[in-house]
């Protein structure tokens, strides 16, 4: 039946679908996955780095984790051109915002104007909708340390924990199993890298195919985002029982 209603963005199907905004959900369902997990004292990105071939140089910089301005950052699931131009217009506001008011821009605030953008692409024809999910982590004055997630369809919302990408479904319940409201950073690397180890498609977990962000205070009141060096992530995948064979070489 979705024959006839899928050729257009702007088409309900009879049960009220868009088919075109579902095939982008779809297209994320095959990407890399990425969990982001709230923490007392802090926020966790972990993203999964899909390893296409031996012979492609893996890239230096980060793949799944962006950095919008000094109190946001983003992990991504999709087509990567599509989140570089979702990225580069979300850093533009956030710095107009800063330029204009003098100080960082709220995260809801940058949430909601972003998914305006992507919602107005599922609304005219001759468009197509942006095949990227984020999931956004930040801090600001008004609500301190907050995750959002957001999809093609231009919804967000706030989340304790989640996953997007491959196999989220299965991701997703095994946080809602283990997490606690009390949970510190520490923790919550622990449960991420728990969760990717049992929903991830390869069979063992190293440095290579994983990406860690955190976002929290420092002492003088800061908000810092770090990326997990990729020695530090290797001994805690082996910290945690995670991978094996580290353990084995090691």
């Amino acid at each position: 039946m979705s024959r006839r209603y899928d050729s257009r963005t702007t088409i309900f199907s009879p049960e009220g679908r868009l088919y075109q905004v579902e095939y982008a959900m779809e297209a994320i369902g095959n990407a890399g996955a990425a969990i982001g997990i709230l923490a007392r004292d802090g926020v966790i990105l972990v993203g999964e780095k899909k390893v296409t071939s031996k012979l492609l140089q893996t890239s230096r910089s980060t793949e799944k984790m962006y950095k919008i301005d000094d109190h946001l950052a983003c992990a991504v699931a999709g087509i990567m051109s599509d989140a570089n131009i979702l990225i580069n217009t979300a850093r533009v506001q956030a710095q107009r915002y800063t330029f204009a008011y003098q100080e960082p821009m709220p995260i809801e605030q940058l949430v909601q104007s972003l998914c305006d953008t992507k919602q107005g692409y599922t609304q005219f024809g001759g468009l197509r909708p942006f095949g990227v999910s984020f999931l956004f982590a930040g801090w600001d004055k008004n609500y301190g340390f907050q995750l959002y997630m957001s999809d093609p369809s231009g919804n967000y919302s706030g989340w304790k924990a989640a996953a997007i990408g491959a196999n989220h479904q299965a991701a997703q319940s095994m946080l809602k199993q283990d997490y606690k409201d009390d949970i510190t950073r520490e923790e919550a690397v622990q449960l991420a890298l728990k969760v990717l180890s049992k929903t991830m498609d390869s069979t063992s977990l190293t440095s290579e195919k994983l990406e860690l962000a955190e976002i929290f205070l420092e002492p003088s009141g800061d908000v810092k985002y770090e990326v997990c060096k990729p020695e530090l992530l290797e001994k805690l995948l082996v910290k945690h029982g995670v991978t094996q064979a580290t353990t084995e070489s090691n």
